[in-house]
């Protein structure tokens, strides 16, 4: 297997055939079998080699996925092949270099462990040939810089086991003759001539003879141009003073491109890390060990002449009046072997430097530079290392998710640095996490932000981050001026745009968030800066690091954006460029609005999702300056979007903000979000019918009804279920006269919500069914999984759980690819349906990928569905402790998220009651009736209360009273659910206790009663 592997590397990735390696691993000894043994070595060397691809079948035969400078052999033929064209050409110095560096690879003698395979045979004897000759080439290199005192043992150990090499004994001869040993020297030529003489028949070659000669009359001389040649000084870099945390995949990435490049530029930001990433980088280059890495400090640089003064003044030049001029004594300094020159803050003279470094390529092949900038060279060859923030946590990452990010990381390094004893505990970590994503990672904010953990708790440092440019105003002395505070980092780069750059950054900086091309040329152009413009500065921004490019959008660092911002404001340009944000982003809105109920919906989504933080920004503003148009503008399509695909907090917040600009807005806004906030926002639930009524009937007379076709799905449902029905019987006709598919199925949506409030589920299968065809005519995905969703709802009700699986499976596929928030409501519904058919396992593993999803969208009221889930789940078990632990963090994370007392109860009251039940603790279950039964009501849902007070009663013994509460239930929805495993368990229970007789008659002692009398009954 090991011969198998140094033949196909010996092909520096070529593929070698099959009958090749035949041949060449068993040679004359190949038999019948042969090729199979040959796949069983394939088959054994990809195990053994583990990454896969890195062996692979190609044309015919087998290739060593590698490339040719990962295998020594190659790597030594080519550097002792550079080094003898050095030696050729007088530069001894860089030869020598390069023959030390080939001849380090060699460990011991070639293909030592595979010596008797055919192939070794041959190439074994080349390379030791090769080697051979190298060492003759280095002792030549040796022999011109004046070290001849240092070869003379090798020399002397080489020529015992090659006596018969006259070039050998040749250099062997002068470097004697160099150190003052004639005899010696003319010994050597008597002892190879008679071992010629002997062994071959023949004498010395033409030009041994000639160094015999000149050995005897004393006329050997040694080179001296050579050994007078200058020399830097031994490189250093500085010796770091704190830890080097993260940037881990930014230093493989600056190794590969050392290696492969020969100018690497690292770009990035000021306050980002370049020179520390820079130095660390060299530090670990191979030229390092060998002195020949130096770090030129540029931050004061601003001249030609002030530029080759630094690199000659790190270089260490001793003889300050060497010929030539500054360029060709750097040149020659740098000469020597495999170097790394690091040009450090080239930004203020990016273009000198890129004219020298192209100059030094161009004369040094062997030499590397590595700049750091805040703005590339632009030379050809250059390769980047564009360097960003460190990784950041979630917003709501825990301290222990917290401690794996990069920034993190970083800080609380520097924090215990300068506070032995802090902790990033529980209650900390919250701060630090807001301290690192609000500084977006900058390694210098964060050091600066730490250093002020001396005074301050972490908590006083993110509460005074709205003037971080005064908080971080004090850092290390030592440091360059314009490294020393935040402002001063940030004013540095701001110093080296041009004017244009400068009117464009500070505009730029009143988007909140990521923006597109088009944005920015809307909101920032005008007459004195034209749209055709915006896109060739916003590049040039890129470049300097003042704007990052984030796929097809562009955002600025957050502490970059508040320097821009002030400079907006003493501009005085700030309140024209807000109203044109808002001008700009209330037409997108509009503009897309329509898109949201069609076939371009998910293309609209995902611009409303893109642009999401500007549009939000642009209502805010709006609502805060007044612009009631603008507001409704925003607002309309946003609540679409809120409800589609994502929760927001704010959303009733804002209908309520909106709403109150009364008379300011047009008149089928101000009914429409008046409508809204009092069916479903911080004004519901309405529960009076002639105050709906006067609802409904504004938005008809208005036109909002046309103008907002949302508030189908948001105000009519309503009258769906507490009335009036003829005015909701009188809009559906309206609808259904017109020709708009996606209201029409709205109805149908409305009317099938009305069948099953009355109880009729097989009418309500039928319009769902109608409503689920019309939405997927119309393209409005949403929809047609909202309509699936409640197809599922309702064979669920029927029992029939294989069909409401089915229903949930296609909403999540749906929910998922759009990226809708319903994505985990759904799948917990569906969860709950496998408990209710009795699968807790699958019903476990739903709640888990909620889970998951809930806690990577960062969504507080998700994760409390998920946890009353996990807490239904165990009370399903048996297992109530764990169910009760549950439920008390879903309290804990409710009154952390500040939800309102009342919401809380909702959820508690009847899980909690639930949780009892099946601890079969009566007593305190009844004493949290009353409360469970209201819950149930604040949430529509009071049916389950009745399920409750019919578990509640057969655990205190009273059979009949439990029977006539499951008929409440069905007073309540018109049907008993059916699909309820311990529902089916309890009525069987029932049903044995009192006898079916009884049982028929206790039940619709209770299933006769209205639905208001139900309701007295539960109270």
């Amino acid at each position: 297997m090991r011969a198998l592997l140094a033949r196909l590397a010996l092909a520096e990735g070529e593929p070698v055939s099959v009958d090749t390696l035949v041949a060449d691993l068993w040679g004359e000894h190949a038999r019948g079998g042969t090729v199979n043994a040959l796949h069983g070595l394939v088959h054994r060397l990809r195990k053994a080699l583990g990454e896969a691809g890195v062996l692979e079948r190609a044309a015919g035969g087998y290739r060593l996925h590698v490339r040719a400078d990962d295998v020594d052999a190659h790597r030594f033929e080519e550097k002792a092949k550079r080094g003898g064209r050095e030696l050729a050409s007088g530069a001894a110095r860089r030869a020598d270099s390069l023959l030390e560096e080939a001849l380090a690879l060699w460990r011991g003698d070639a293909l030592a462990d595979v010596r008797d395979t055919p192939f070794a045979g041959t190439a074994a004897p080349r390379l030791e040939e090769l080697r051979v000759a190298a060492t003759e080439d280095r002792f030549e290199a040796e022999l011109r810089l004046g070290r001849h005192d240092e070869i003379l043992a090798d020399m002397a150990a080489m020529a015992a086991v090659h006596p018969l090499r006259e070039r050998l004994a040749g250099l062997r001869m002068r470097a004697l003759h160099a150190a003052g040993r004639q005899s010696d020297a003319l010994a050597v030529f008597e002892q190879v001539r008679g071992t010629l003489a002997e062994e071959l028949g023949v004498d010395p070659s033409g030009e041994l003879r000639k160094t015999h000669l000149a050995v005897l009359r004393g006329e050997l001389k040694s080179p001296e141009a050579e050994q007078t040649r200058p020399e830097a000084v031994r490189g250093r870099l500085p010796a770091p003073l704190t830890s080097f945390v993260g940037r881990s995949d930014e230093l493989r990435l600056l190794a590969g491109s050392l290696e492969t490049s020969r100018l690497v530029t690292v770009v990035g930001p000021g306050g980002a890390g370049k020179t520390r990433l820079a130095v660390e980088a060299a530090s670990r280059h191979r030229a390092h060990r060998r002195g020949r890495v130096w770090l030129v400090p540029l931050a004061g640089v601003t001249t030609a002449d002030g530029l080759h003064e630094a690199v000659l003044g790190t270089l260490g030049l001793a003889d300050v009046q060497s010929p030539g001029t500054p360029l060709e004594r750097v040149v020659n300094l740098l000469a020597g072997g495999e170097g790394v020159l690091v040009l450090d803050n080239c930004e203020q003279i990016s273009g000198l430097v890129a004219e020298f470094a192209g100059h030094l390529l161009e004369r040094q092949p062997y030499l590397t530079v590595l700049a750091t900038s805040r703005e590339p060279l632009e030379v050809m060859g250059e390769t980047l290392c564009r360097l960003g923030p460190l990784g950041l946590p979630p917003a709501h990452a825990d301290a222990a998710l917290a401690a794996e990010s990069d920034a993190v990381r970083l800080f609380r390094d520097r924090a215990t640095a300068v506070q032995p004893a802090f902790a990033m505990d529980a209650p900390s970590a919250a701060a630090v996490v807001d301290i690192v994503r609000r500084l977006d990672g900058l390694p210098l904010a964060l050091e600066l932000a730490a250093a002020r953990l001396r005074t301050m708790s972490a908590e006083q440092v993110a509460q005074r981050l709205d003037d971080r440019f005064r908080l971080l105003s004090t850092g290390n002395r030592a440091a360059q001026p314009r490294q020393q505070t935040l402002h001063a980092v940030i004013e540095w780069s701001w110093d080296l745009l041009t004017e244009q750059e400068r009117v464009l950054a500070r505009r730029i900086s009143i988007f909140p968030a990521r923006t597109g091309i088009a944005a920015i040329e809307a909101v920032c152009s005008d007459g004195t800066l034209p749209a055709s413009e915006v896109a060739y500065l916003v590049d040039s921004l890129v470049d300097k690091s003042i704007v990052e490019r984030a796929g097809d959008a562009y955002r600025m660092l957050e502490t970059v954006r508040a320097h821009s911002a002030d400079k907006l404001r003493l501009a005085g340009e700030a309140e024209a460029v807000l109203r044109e944000l808002v001008r700009h982003f209330a037409g997108l809105a509009e503009e897309h609005e329509p898109l949201l109920r069609a076939d371009g919906q998910a293309q609209a989504l995902m611009l409303f999702q893109a642009e999401y933080d500007n549009l939000v920004f642009a209502l805010h503003t709006a609502v805060e300056t007044g612009d009631a148009h603008a507001a409704a503008r925003l607002l309309g399509p946003l609540y679409w979007y809120w409800v589609v695909l994502r929760f927001d907090a704010r959303a009733n917040a804002y209908v309520a903000k909106v709403a109150a600009f009364g008379e300011a807005l047009p008149a089928d806004a101000r009914a429409a979000f008046t409508a809204i906030h009092q069916v479903v926002g911080e004004g519901a639930p309405i529960t009076d019918p002639e105050r709906l009524r006067a609802l409904i009937g504004d938005c008809v007379r208005t036109g909002a009804l046309r103008r907002y076709p949302m508030l189908l799905t948001v105000v009519l449902p309503m009258a769906a279920m507490i009335g009036p029905e003829e005015l909701l019987d009188q809009e559906i006709t309206r609808v259904r006269g017109g020709s708009d598919r996606w209201a029409i199925a709205c109805t149908l949506m409305i009317e099938g919500l009305r069948h099953r409030e009355r109880g009729d589920r097989e009418n309500s299968a039928t319009a769902t069914a109608a409503a689920l065809r019309a939405f997927e005519e119309t393209g409005d995905r949403w929809w047609t999984a909202k309509a699936l969703y409640g197809l599922a709802q309702i064979h669920a009700m029927g029992g029939e759980h294989d069909q409401a699986i089915a229903a949930y499976e296609r909403t999540i596929a749906i929910a998922t690819d759009l990226g809708s928030q319903d994505e985990v409501s759904t799948r917990l519904g569906l969860a709950a349906e496998r408990m209710r058919a009795g699968d807790l396992t699958g019903a476990g593993h739903d709640i888990e990928v909620a889970e998951r999803a809930a806690w990577e969208r960062g969504h507080t009221v998700l994760e409390i569905d998920v946890l009353g889930s996990r807490a239904e789940l165990y009370r399903r078990r048996g297992e109530v402790e764990r169910a009760g632990q549950e439920l008390d963090r879903m309290e804990a994370l409710a009154h952390q998220a500040r939800i309102d007392a009342e919401t809380i109860e909702s959820r508690l009251a009847p899980a909690r009651m639930s949780n009892l039940l099946t601890a079969e603790k009566a007593a305190p279950a009844r004493a949290l009736l009353p409360r469970a039964v209201q819950a149930a009501q604040a949430v529509m849902d009071v049916p389950s209360a009745a399920h409750l007070l019919a578990r509640l009663l057969f655990l205190e013994g009273d059979p009949a009273g439990a029977a006539t509460a499951l008929g409440l239930s069905q007073a309540l929805r018109g049907t008993l659910d059916h699909g309820d495993v311990e529902l089916r368990v309890l009525a069987d229970a029932l049903a044995e206790r009192l006898g079916r007789t009884g049982y028929d008659t206790a039940y619709r002692e209770g299933a006769v009663l209205t639905a208001q009398e139900a309701v007295d009954r539960l109270r």
